[in-house]
């Protein structure tokens, strides 16, 4: 792709319509602009501008497009597929200063939020109100709503309560050429036209931009349970994922954790201490939730039953609010704690749940075959494993040439299986070379048709989801 350089005149714009304090060409901002969470990937962009209205948004696209410039959304900077790269310099765009809920309707259960609204804030003012939004990514203390929408992000609870296109009603977006839509309606069933709302959920951030978030909520559950299960065997605990549901058991979230996983995190962790034996090679951290308390109790009782088939050792219940916040935050730093200890690649496969031992067990074959270690976890309730690849002692030529064979393999893999090659990260930049695992070349061909109509002129998130 050919854009255009950010001349001082564009620059000069662009204070205009944002505010001169408002818009960063200094080397230190465009070197934190140039990243997110994916490896250790940096593109600079020429300029960071942090608009307040969707408005001023329509304006600047409107000069992206008549000055042939590429310009970059960025949310909190999360992201681990390097949605948020301006691989092509030019402009970022930063949601930051978007960070209103700016109603919570407890009369509709639903809520407008804008984009820049961090999950967990979001997440806690509406349990205030006895509501509940189950979308929890690993990052949910940082991450934006808005791009948790754009990358259509899960969480644990998704295996009870689904991910975050399953709570989006309605859309406020810019789109690419400047005009401001509405892309829905505030209601719970709607059969008019076709449904750009989500179309425009998962779009990583390449069809428009998200300025205003209608989501519908739920009640919120009075108790949860939460147990850990350590096993023997790490493709028994994921053969025990699928008959728990089998059993008419649907847990609020149900994670995995291989050994490596566990050890890793504990060290990286401080105050958790959780005792592993030699022995044990994954654990399963089980939440059940609801209005009953006995109820769960008798839940509990027969996954301990299913799992005892399993080859599990004995299983710790979390008895205290103390002890449940622990075993969730083991579970929510194992990314960083693998990213301390090495050099790493993230692949966030998926398939469905019962496929998961084979898709674990292939998983450690192609590792074997291609010469690097993996650390497997992830949310095995809904077939969501996040495969870790550890460059240990890869030399640069393998890492950079024969890996993404291997890659390549894994995806094959999940495909076959009847999954595909991401469940919640995105494609964003360091996947899009293997959407042709994924789709077939008309699939790829209509969606590319799609890309064209929104942006006929491509400067909205270039180089992203197709190569």
């Amino acid at each position: 792709m050919q854009f255009n350089k950010v001349t001082t005149t564009i620059i000069e714009s662009l204070k205009k319509i944002a505010g001169e304090e408002f818009v960063f060409t200094d080397a230190e901002s465009l070197h934190k602009y140039g990243h997110d969470e994916t490896e250790d990937l940096n593109f600079p962009p020429q300029v960071v501008v942090k608009p307040r209205t969707a408005e001023e948004i329509a304006e600047i696209l409107k000069i992206c497009n008549k000055e042939n410039i590429p310009l970059t959304p960025r949310g909190a900077g999360t992201g681990l597929s390097g949605g948020a790269l301006p691989v092509y310099g030019g402009i970022v765009l930063s949601m930051e200063r978007f960070s209103q809920i700016l109603n919570i309707d407890e009369r509709n259960l639903q809520a407008t939020v804008e984009p820049g609204v961090i999950n967990q804030v979001f997440q806690e003012a509406v349990m205030e109100k006895g509501l509940f939004y189950p979308p929890d990514p690993a990052s949910k203390g940082s991450c934006f709503l808005g791009g948790n929408v754009a990358e259509r992000s899960g969480g644990p609870k998704a295996v009870k309560y689904g991910v975050t296109k399953d709570y989006v009603l309605n859309l406020e977006v810019v789109l690419p050429t400047g005009e401001i839509i509405w892309t829905g309606a505030n209601v719970l069933k709607n059969s008019t036209g076709y449904n750009l709302t989500q179309l425009l959920t998962g779009s990583e951030g390449t069809l428009g931009i998200i300025t205003k978030i209608v989501f519908r909520l739920i009640p919120l559950p009075k108790h949860n349970l939460l147990m850990l299960a350590p096993f023997f065997s790490a493709i028994k605990a994921v053969e025990a994922v699928s008959a728990i549901f089998r059993a008419g058991i649907t847990p609020s979230a149900m994670e995995f954790l291989e050994r490596d996983a566990i050890d890793w995190a504990l060290k990286y962790v401080d105050g958790i201490s959780v005792k592993v034996k030699d022995e044990v090679q994954a654990h399963l951290i089980i939440e059940v939730d609801g209005n009953d308390r006995e109820v769960l109790m008798k839940e509990c009782e027969k996954i301990m039953e299913v799992l005892q088939q399993f080859e599990c050792d004995e299983i710790l219940f979390a008895d205290t609010q103390e002890q449940k916040n622990a075993l969730w935050k083991m579970r929510r730093s194992v990314a960083e704690a693998v990213k301390t200890h090495s050099v790493y690649k993230e692949e966030d496969t998926v398939v469905p749940r019962a496929e998961l031992p084979a898709l674990l067990a292939g998983v450690k074959e192609i590792g074997r075959k291609y010469g690097f270690q993996s650390v497997c976890y992830g949310h095995a309730g809904d077939g969501n494993l996040h495969v870790n690849i550890i460059k240990g002692n890869m030399d640069n030529e393998q890492w950079k040439n024969v890996l993404p064979q291997g890659i390549r393999e894994i995806f094959q893999l999940c495909v076959k299986l009847g999954g595909t090659i991401s469940g919640e990260h995105g494609i964003g930049w360091v996947q899009k070379e293997y959407m042709d695992i994924a789709f077939n070349d008309k699939s790829r061909a209509l969606q590319k048709q799609i890309k064209l109509v929104f942006d006929p002129n491509g400067i909205l998130n270039p180089g992203k989801i197709w190569i």
